[in-house]
């Protein structure tokens, strides 16, 4: 029964909100000339109070933030401005899809919050104090308003309606609040009905609440609702219409009365016509009150939902933020030269003329349409995150600004311009990639030194040329002037008369032209990091191995394929390898296990990067130390999973390993045995094994893989003990090689090859001759290694999901299942293992790196 009546209350509003947005259809539908000759009123309006409107909304998401941070004080709780605004932008966006709208929309977007340490239950409450009070603030300035308007008003009557309605909810909210505070009738029955609603009751009555901070949080709400009534003052300015207060108090509540009763879509349709209405019952006409109720929306709803998507983009590390400048860099380009190559409208040029000589605008036309060329080119370079690009950019962006308001005051392209430019500053951070200063040196010398000889070349030319070859005798003067206007490709007013004269200022055009692109070639070109191996390097990296490694992997950090980074603060290194504009980094820094000085090794080597035009990644990072990554504001994704083997635990009896225990019965039946040869082993062992490597990498059609692993390299296989598989004439099939392993108490291989004629179960057979040399030794655990790909149950977000989907679905990546379940064969425990990266835009790239960087 309570269900039905739930039901039945959801679909009331559901057809609530379907009436309201019926009668807005047929409202504009029978005012459509009204609202096309509105819409043209508005496309008017004074650019002035239009900008003055836009600052308001500004006052007013702030006002809201200050309301979420005050409410939070109020249970004693403090949250940053910055995560208040992030959080009103949200869910005001979301509320117009959600039935129940604002109210509805206070239960989302907690996780930023609780990453701060306050509770659910603390966030749930400080929401729940915002909502009533932005309520409370509407009924307390809609009493004294509807009052003043009077009862005589026929305008107001559904409006008294509404606010009773919201009243009553007010009451309402409020004696239940005072009963779970009093632990009264609704607390006990809520109880009864839930153990655990009475435990986030204690919790939110365990902390004493702040009057002082509840009036303020009840202020900011009042001005919520005054900024409101001013955005329709604004709207009554910015079309020329003389203001009427009482119209602007009494729209804005009876509209915002509307709003609060609208279930579904912010009131969408409902406080259009509500406020159109009221408007012309103040006496203003049908097309200024839909005028008025347009502008006004576009501040008070429109905006305000702009920029909460923007807040969803803003978020560090989204990618559609790490490619929305360069998209916007290289449309600006592609405005400017599509401005350029239309005519301008005539009274915006007799304006211009007023303020600037008539030669100042065709300069002004080359100007943009040689800054929109370069912008297109910036673009790309702006996408891999040059800084040297991004300067570029900014200053572009602010000649395009310039260009356009002097050309023919094209506002519209200017002030796309400074859009682009507010982007660039508030993503300045990403950009980090420093540029070729050796380059940018010679580039800047060379133009510098053409830019001379030009002159040099164009003032002794223009000086001394008959005046028949322009129509001008030179002075000195006139000389420098046309030199630099033909040298940085600005228009002139000389008209060659001779195919000598041409030349000669093609020639000018053509060293300035070099210059330019000299110059821009060398600011934009990224820094080539070039980084040398020393030996000394790797000695002091194997000592530091010694005392401080932990890894399965650390074997490789001193192996010849790896970069070392030192760190001047503590004693530690890194081993990466670097390639396409990224540095990775095998696993963590080797050093003490102290998570600070983990931590500050993790900084010192990503500005070491950054210092050398590489972007830093971490791969094979440990779960235990996603935390401290992700403190770092870094990204992390499951690559893969490492398993380790019980060696105390192994056997081989029981039901599960009999089909091991008759892989094992028949290779011994067929006369093959297994072999350990310690290290060093005789090169007569290290060539039959260089046999079985060849086949197995020709029969497999596989490539030798290094980074995280080995390969086959003779001098390096001589100095580990051997375990082979061999038959009855001792040629060996298959075999692995045992490599040091710096964790405690932990055994690993690296290389596991076979022959393609190596019997079935050639690999078990390898595998538990080691497990048997590990017990020998008294060694508990077996590492074998990554399974890629591996280990991700439920997928947290897209990239895990295509990994997943990778992993069990596509035929290429069926070699990596097959390894999963052979290694499982062996009942391991299971050790997550991250790849650590910046921005999702880098898992475009990343995958490529990782593939190059494997690579010997």
């Amino acid at each position: 029964m309570k269900l039905n009546l739930r039901n039945r209350q959801y679909y009331f509003k559901e057809i609530l909100a379907f009436l309201f947005l019926l009668f807005a259809i047929y409202f504009f539908r029978h005012e459509q000339p009204e609202l096309k000759q509105a819409v043209k009123v508005v496309s008017d309006s004074s650019p002035l109070w239009m900008f003055i409107g836009v600052i308001i909304t500004l006052v007013y998401v702030l006002l809201n933030g200050l309301m979420y941070t005050s409410s939070f004080r109020v249970v004693h709780k403090k949250i940053s401005l910055y995560l208040a605004l992030k959080l009103f932008l949200k869910r005001n966006l979301i509320s117009v899809f959600l039935p129940g709208g604002g109210i509805t929309s206070l239960a989302f977007f907690t996780k930023e919050i609780e990453k701060t340490g306050i509770s659910r239950t603390k966030i749930s409450f400080a929401s729940y104090i915002y909502g009533v009070i932005g309520i409370a603030s509407l009924v307390v300035v809609a009493v004294p308003v509807l009052t003043y308007v009077g009862l005589e008003n026929s305008s107001s009557k559904d409006a008294w309606k509404a606010l009773l309605g919201l009243l009553i909810l007010v009451v309402l909210l409020s004696l239940a609040t005072w009963s779970f505070l009093t632990e009264g009738w609704l607390y006990k029955r809520l109880a009864k009905l839930s153990p655990q609603a009475e435990l986030i009751i204690l919790e939110i009555k365990s902390g004493e609440f702040s009057v002082k901070h509840l009036l303020t949080t009840l202020l900011h709400s009042v001005l919520v609702e005054v900024s409101g009534m001013f955005h329709l003052y604004i709207s009554m300015k910015a079309l020329g219409l003389e203001p009427d207060l009482g119209a602007c108090i009494a729209g804005y509540v009876i509209a915002t009365l509307f709003l609060a009763i609208s279930p579904f879509l912010r009131g969408l349709g409902a406080v259009e016509v509500s406020l159109a209405y009221i408007l012309q019952s103040y006496g203003f006409s049908d097309v200024e009150s839909i005028s008025i109720t347009l502008l006004y929306r576009s501040f008070e709803f429109w905006l305000p939902l702009l920029l909460g998507g923007l807040s969803f983009l803003l978020n560090k590390g989204n990618i559609i933020l790490r490619v929305f400048p360069a998209i916007l860099i290289f449309l600006l380009g592609l405005v400017n030269i599509i401005s350029v190559l239309t005519p301008p409208i005539a009274m915006r040029l007799r304006v211009l003329h007023r303020f600037l000589p008539v030669e100042a605008i065709p300069a002004s036309n080359f100007l943009v349409l040689i800054v929109g060329v370069m912008l297109v080119v910036c673009a790309a370079f702006l996408l891999r995150g040059l800084k040297n690009a991004w300067y570029l950019a900014l200053c572009l962006c602010a000649l395009s600004l310039f260009g356009h308001l002097s050309k023919a005051i094209d506002y519209e392209e200017a002030s796309l311009a400074l859009f682009v430019l507010v982007t660039l500053v508030i993503t300045r951070k990403q950009y980090h990639l420093k540029g070729d200063k050796s380059l940018q040196s010679f580039g800047t010398g060379t133009a510098l030194g053409i830019l001379v000889a030009v002159i040099i070349y164009g003032i002794t030319g223009f000086y001394f040329l008959d005046k028949n070859q322009f129509g001008v005798n030179f002075t000195l003067g006139q000389s420098v002037l046309s030199t630099l206007e033909n040298f940085i490709l600005l228009n002139s007013d000389l008209s060659p008369r001779t195919g000598f004269a041409r030349a000669f200022m093609y020639s000018i055009n053509v060293f300035g032209l070099s210059a330019i692109a000299l110059l821009f070639y060398a600011f934009i070109k990224p820094y080539v990091f070039m980084a040398s191996a020393e030996e000394s390097g790797f000695i002091k990296a194997q000592e530091l191995l010694k005392k401080y490694g932990r890894s399965q992997a650390d074997y490789f950090k001193a192996y010849p394929d790896k970069h070392l980074f030192f760190s001047e603060q503590d004693e530690g290194f890194v081993a990466f390898k670097y390639t396409g504009g990224y540095a990775i980094a095998l696993e963590e820094p080797v050093c003490v296990n102290d998570e600070a000085v983990k931590k500050a090794m993790i900084i010192e080597f990503e500005n070491y990067c950054r210092h050398n035009g590489l972007k830093p990644a971490w791969y094979r990072a440990n779960e235990e130390s996603l935390e401290l990554f992700h403190s770092l504001e870094k990204k992390s994704l499951l690559i893969g999973q490492e398993s380790l083997v019980n060696i105390n635990n192994f056997s081989l009896e029981g039901k599960d390993r009999k089909s091991m225990r008759n892989a094992l019965n028949s290779i011994q039946k067929k006369g093959y045995k297994t072999h350990i040869y310690p290290a060093p082993v005789k090169d007569g062992v290290i060539q039959k094994l260089k046999l079985v490597s060849d086949e197995w990498l020709e029969t497999m059609d596989r490539e030798e893989l290094v980074f995280s692993q080995g390969m086959f390299n003779w001098a390096e296989i001589k100095q580990h003990t051997i375990i082979s598989l061999e038959n009855e004439d001792e040629k060996v099939v298959a075999f692995l090689n045992i490599i040091p392993d710096y964790a405690e108490n932990e055994l690993t291989y690296d290389l596991i090859r076979k022959t393609a004629d190596a019997p079935g179960g050639n690999m078990d057979a390898l595998i538990i001759e080691l497990i048997n040399y590990g017990k020998a030794r008294n060694i508990t655990w077996l590492n074998m290694g990554l399974a890629p790909l591996s280990g991700i149950d439920r997928a947290r977000d897209f990239p895990e999901r295509t990994i997943k989907f990778a992993f069990e679905k596509l035929q290429q990546f069926r070699h990596y299942k097959g390894l999963r379940d052979f290694k499982d064969k062996f009942d391991p425990e299971w050790h997550n293992k991250y790849l650590i990266y910046e921005n999702h835009y880098d898992l475009v790239q990343l995958p490529l790196v990782i593939n190059k960087i494997m690579k010997p």
